[in-house]
C-alpha cells in the first residue's frame, strides 16, 4: 500500500525490542533510515531485532527510559523518535502501579527533555484508547475522553499532557496515537500480561481453551501492526501544520466482541489443523479496569493524515494465524 513513509532519516525507536517497536524497526530499515534501538529488554526480546544486529544501518543501545543519561545517549544526532517504550497492560498497572508510573511517565518525561535538548525534529509517541476512560460514547472521537479506569490509563493521559505541555512550553513538534488493540507478528504469547490474541493462539493450537474474561460480548476495534505502521509514517513525515500538537485515534473503525474474534482464530487456524475447531470455549470473571466496549473514529487520521486501513480483522487474522502457525511450531520443534 502506498503512503509517505520516512526515507533516509537517522531514526530513534524507544522500545525497538518490544512488539510494535521492531516492527517498526524493519519497516525503516527496508526504506534506508539509519535506525537506533534503546531498549532495557523487560519486555522487548532480542529475538525480535537479532536479524537486524548485522544491519550497517541499525544500532542497539541497551539502556532505560528512566535514566535520563540513557536517553540524552541515543537523543544524538537523531532527526525523528518514535516512541514506543513503555510497560503495557492494564492487569500490570492495577498489579504494579509505581513500576508503571516510573516507567510511562518518568521515562516519558525524560524521553521528551532529550528530544527537546536535542532538537529533534518531530515526535512521536504511542498514547493508548485507554485514555478513553469510561467515556460511553461511540465511536470515540479524540476530543471527548471519560475519566481513567486503570493506573496505566492514567499514564498514558498524562503522557498526553505533557506532550501538550512540551509543545506550547517548547514549540516541540509532538503527535501522538492512540492504538487500539494493535496484535500481528512478533507479539509475545508469552507471560501473565500476554494481549488475548496470541495468547488465544498459543491455546487453540494446543488445544487448550481459551478464558474469555466476562460474557464475550465485550468488544474491541482489533488493530493490525501494519495499520500502526502505516501510521507511525505518516505522523513522523506530515507536513499538514493541522497535526502537529494532536492526538489521532490509531484503529481500523470497525469493532468485533471476543465471542467472534475467537471464532474467527478458530477458523483461520483450523485450516492448519482441523482438530482445532473442536476445541471448547471457556469463560470466566470480568477483570478489573476493563472496558466494555471501544470503537475508534478514524475520521480525523483520514482527513489530517490520509490514513486508510490497510487491513481489517479478517484479513489481520489471516496473516497473524499464518505467522504463529509457522513461528510457534518452529519454536515447540526447537525446545
Amino acid at each position: 500500500m502506498n503512503f509517505n513513509r520516512i526515507h533516509h532519516k537517522r531514526v530513534l525507536v524507544t522500545g525497538g525490542a518490544g512488539f510494535i517497536g521492531s516492527n517498526l524497526c524493519y519497516d525503516l530499515l527496508e526504506n534506508n533510515n539509519e535506525v537506533i534501538c534503546l531498549d532495557n529488554f523487560s519486555t522487548g526480546n532480542i529475538n525480535n531485532i537479532l536479524p537486524l544486529t548485522g544491519n550497517k544501518n541499525f544500532t542497539l543501545l541497551v539502556g532505560d527510559i528512566r535514566n535520563l543519561n540513557d536517553c540524552h545517549k541515543a537523543m544524538q544526532g537523531i532527526d525523528i523518535v518514535l516512541h514506543q517504550a513503555a510497560l503495557g497492560s492494564v492487569p500490570r498497572s492495577i498489579n504494579d502501579p509505581v513500576t508503571t508510573n516510573e516507567v510511562n511517565i518518568g521515562g516519558f518525561l525524560n524521553v521528551l527533555v532529550a528530544a527537546r535538548d536535542a532538537r529533534v525534529s518531530r515526535m512521536v509517541y504511542a498514547a493508548s484508547s485507554s485514555t478513553y476512560g469510561d467515556s460511553k460514547e461511540l465511536p470515540k472521537v479524540e476530543d471527548i475522553i471519560g475519566k481513567p479506569l486503570s493506573p496505566y490509563a492514567v499514564t498514558k493521559y498524562v503522557n498526553e499532557l505533557y506532550a501538550h505541555v512540551f509543545r506550547i512550553s517548547y514549540g516541540m513538534d509532538i503527535i501522538g496515537l492512540r492504538y487500539f488493540n494493535v496484535y500481528g507478528r512478533k507479539q509475545s504469547p508469552d507471560g501473565a500480561y500476554a494481549a488475548v490474541i496470541p495468547k488465544f493462539i498459543r491455546s487453540l493450537m494446543a488445544y487448550e481453551s481459551p478464558l474469555i474474561n466476562g460474557n464475550g460480548t465485550n468488544s474491541r476495534d482489533f488493530t493490525y501492526i501494519d495499520n500502526v505502521i502505516q501510521m507511525n509514517n505518516l505522523a513522523a513525515t506530515t507536513a499538514n501544520e493541522e497535526a502537529k500538537g494532536q492526538v489521532f485515534n490509531t484503529a481500523v473503525g470497525e469493532r468485533t466482541d471476543l465471542n467472534m474474534m475467537v471464532e474467527l482464530l478458530r477458523s483461520n487456524l483450523s485450516v492448519f489443523d482441523p482438530n482445532i475447531a473442536a476445541v471448547e470455549i471457556a469463560y470466566g470473571p470480568e477483570r478489573p479496569g476493563d472496558i466494555p466496549h471501544s470503537l475508534a473514529s478514524i475520521d480525523k487520521a483520514r482527513n489530517i493524515l490520509g490514513y486508510c486501513p490497510s487491513h481489517n480483522l479478517q484479513q489481520g487474522l489471516q496473516e497473524s494465524v499464518e505467522w504463529y502457525w509457522k513461528s510457534l511450531r518452529i519454536f515447540s520443534n526447537a525446545k
